[in-house]
């Protein structure tokens, strides 16, 4: 059974709840998850929202950056996140070309993601150029998390993954695109890799939540990356902090597990089933069942 927080209600987390816990002071604790078990552990710890980020094409598919990531590789993680999350609010990443090419591609993309694999919202990158299908989105029934700042799927029009508003210039636009997801309807917006004190100002303007990867501790809520945390990858962002080498540990189990194998110590009696006494002699007496004469 999962963990719940003081003071917190052991049924699903709605949007509704973290614009809530925002007004309150109440700091939103969100990660990342790609399949059931993830799921299962980190509602267990105690998150308010699970992120079925498109970051699994760098941590569970292999590719250097999210683009490759497909709608059907989106819909299978969260369906398998949404059978093994039942408090926490799930919330699906809209992956590359998902969204952008139409209106109508993006209703229908998002609107398979709560009705195939069970998500409680969406979430898609960019601002006002997105404003107005995240109000589609919303008055069609879809909850909208908005994302700006560094935007992984535009990693090729920034030239890198680099920090964002950093003149006054920028920074003005972000806030911006910020106020326009929230005029469209969206109930929280990402807010990565931006200076800690643009973060702020854009919190304190915000009646929605934001939540924070890389842009200080200012936001209402942060999102981490599942192995980011555990320390299951080489590299470690600057925005991540690892909690654990989980890595380690599993490779130090895989390990004595190969040990084993190779020396007869696994598995032992106790991993063993045996056959009734009966049933070897009769097999004893029958086998080999090849013809000897043939």
């Amino acid at each position: 059974m999962s963990a719940t927080p003081a003071g917190r209600p052991a049924a699903r987390v709605t949007t509704t709840d973290l614009i809530a816990m925002k007004a309150s002071g109440e700091r939103i604790a969100v990660i990342t998850a790609y399949d059931v078990s993830g799921a299962r552990l980190v509602e267990a710890a105690g998150v308010d929202a699970i992120l079925v980020g498109d970051s699994l094409g760098m941590t569970v598919l292999g590719y250097d950056s999210t683009l490759p990531v497909t709608m059907d590789d989106m819909l299978r993680a969260t369906a398998a996140v949404s059978r093994g999350a039942k408090r926490a609010l799930v919330i699906a990443d809209m992956p590359f070309m998902s969204y952008q090419a139409s209106v109508e591609d993006a209703l229908r993309n998002a609107g398979r993601f709560l009705a195939e694999a069970g998500a409680q919202a969406v979430k898609l990158e960019g601002g006002m150029a997105v404003a107005d299908t995240v109000g589609l989105m919303t008055d069609a029934g879809i909850p909208v998390m908005g994302h700006v700042g560094l935007t992984p799927q535009s990693v090729n029009v920034f030239g890198g993954y680099k920090l964002q508003g950093r003149d006054s210039a920028s920074a003005i636009r972000l806030v911006e695109d910020c106020l326009a997801l929230e005029a469209a309807g969206a109930f929280a917006v990402v807010l990565e890799l931006v200076p800690a004190e643009l973060a702020q100002m854009v919190s304190e303007e915000l009646t929605i939540p934001t939540i924070g990867i890389g842009a200080g501790a200012g936001c209402d809520g942060q999102v981490q990356v599942y192995h980011d945390v555990l320390g299951l990858g080489d590299f470690t962002p600057k925005h991540a902090r690892r909690y654990t080498e989980a890595g380690a540990v599993i490779g130090k189990a895989v390990s004595a597990y190969v040990d084993d194998v190779r020396s007869g110590a696994f598995p032992t009696e106790k991993q063993t089933s045996h056959l009734a006494a009966d049933v070897v002699a009769e097999l004893e007496r029958i086998l080999p069942l090849t013809d000897e004469e043939g």
